[in-house]
């Protein structure tokens, strides 16, 4: 057998994924992030990006980055424990700390990083942990890693959740597992809802169990002051740890984890992405600290994407869409059928918009959606467009 002969068998995977419409290809497109997509010379008004405040494109992180690089080079060199750690990262962990109000931060290089490094260093052998059924990939994949029990309930059903640790507390005994862990997004990135955060933290201290959220989606754009789904719900000091990302909201990249400084020298020490991984570039970190800074200072970014959402959420609704129990700046229009999802992406595609449809595996089967991930930069013209087309395709 050659070596094409031994790896056959992907072409007849991919053919499978492809009658299934379910095969994914990589698009390019030119210029900046925003709002505004060119690609292959045609202007789109992008409803995919996770581009929340409008941030990626901002020219004051693209400046701060530049700063950065001219005063200290582009790559970090090594890991952060080696000899990767600059005074640029040290900033953001600290400007990070003070803006989510915890003892320290830790900067990883994705926020998938964060939440694989954090779980599998939270628990292990001889733990068990709760996952949301409905919970980000990341979160999947470092409780599969961890080597823990994992328990999966009900998407944001904390009743469900109760019974599994009601069921666990009377069938063993208190000492047939380490440590218990609680795990969830905050604002699920398929659905854009909450999940039920005070009923966790309240099942949290009743069963001697750690809470973390991920609030990748909620950072900079939920809460008074834009620190998340934790803040919105009232219950940030209930929390034992909380992962986030650079990457959407704050227009940048890269992951981190806040908590209790403890919490954080544990994972300095064992969470092996970022034990592991090279360093952020300082630059990135530079344009990071610009972020935090923006959306501090300019809190009409996320009331400004509120409004927009709620407004575009009833009008959808009165169209009659599907948005599932959608509460925020992600609106996904479900539509069921992974080939009638990519019939209505090329039909929105073809008319200027581009919406991602979202398949199996990012949704379960039978729930293939339109996402609609709405921005800070959309005006009522692009609204208004959008709006109209679906009206049409809905017919």
């Amino acid at each position: 057998m050659n070596r094409s002969d031994r790896t056959a068998w992907i072409d007849d995977e991919l053919g499978r994924l492809a009658k299934a419409n379910l095969d994914r290809h990589l698009q390019t497109f030119d210029g900046r992030q925003g709002v505004e997509l060119t690609i292959d010379g045609r202007t789109y008004v992008n409803f995919g990006s996770n581009d929340y405040l409008g941030l990626a494109a901002d020219p004051r992180l693209a400046e701060a980055a530049c700063e950065a690089a001219q005063r200290s080079g582009w790559g970090s060199g090594a890991s952060p424990l080696v000899v990767g750690h600059s005074a640029e990262h040290a900033a953001l962990e600290r400007a990070l700390a003070e803006f989510e109000g915890c003892e320290a931060a830790l900067l990883f290089s994705t926020g998938y990083a964060a939440n694989v490094g954090t779980v599998t260093a939270l628990v292990g052998r001889g733990d068990v942990v709760y996952s949301d059924g409905l919970n980000h990939a990341s979160i999947v994949d470092g409780c599969r890693l961890s080597r823990a029990e994992v328990r999966v309930y009900r998407h944001a059903d904390a009743a469900h959740l109760a019974e599994l640790l009601k069921q666990e507390a009377v069938t063993f005994n208190t000492a047939t597992f380490r440590r218990r862990l609680i795990v969830t997004d905050g604002l699920f990135s398929m659905d854009g809802d909450a999940a039920p955060l005070a009923a966790l933290a309240d099942l949290a201290e009743r069963f001697e169990a750690m809470l973390l959220v991920d609030e990748a989606h909620a950072t900079g754009v939920l809460g008074a002051g834009g620190r998340g789904s934790c803040e919105a719900a009232g219950i940030e000091e209930r929390v034992d740890v909380r992962v986030g990302t650079l990457s959407k909201a704050l227009g940048s990249v890269g992951g981190f984890v806040v908590g209790r400084r403890a919490v954080v020298e544990w994972l300095v020490n064992r969470a092996r992405p970022y034990v592991f991984s090279t360093a952020l570039p300082p630059a990135a970190a530079a344009a990071s600290l610009a972020a935090i800074h923006i959306v501090r200072r300019e809190p009409e970014r996320r009331r400004k994407l509120a409004e927009t959402a709620a407004a575009l959420r009833l009008t959808l609704s009165t169209q009659g869409w599907d948005l599932g129990p959608s509460a925020s700046q992600i609106v996904p229009l479900v539509v069921g059928d992974a080939a009638e999802t990519m019939r209505l992406a090329a039909a929105l595609r073809e008319r200027g918009l581009l919406v991602p449809p979202i398949r199996p595996p990012s949704v379960p089967e039978g729930a293939s959606r339109l996402r609609l991930s709405l921005s800070y930069g959309h005006t009522p013209a692009m609204i208004g467009r959008l709006v109209a087309t679906l009206g049409e395709l809905k017919g």
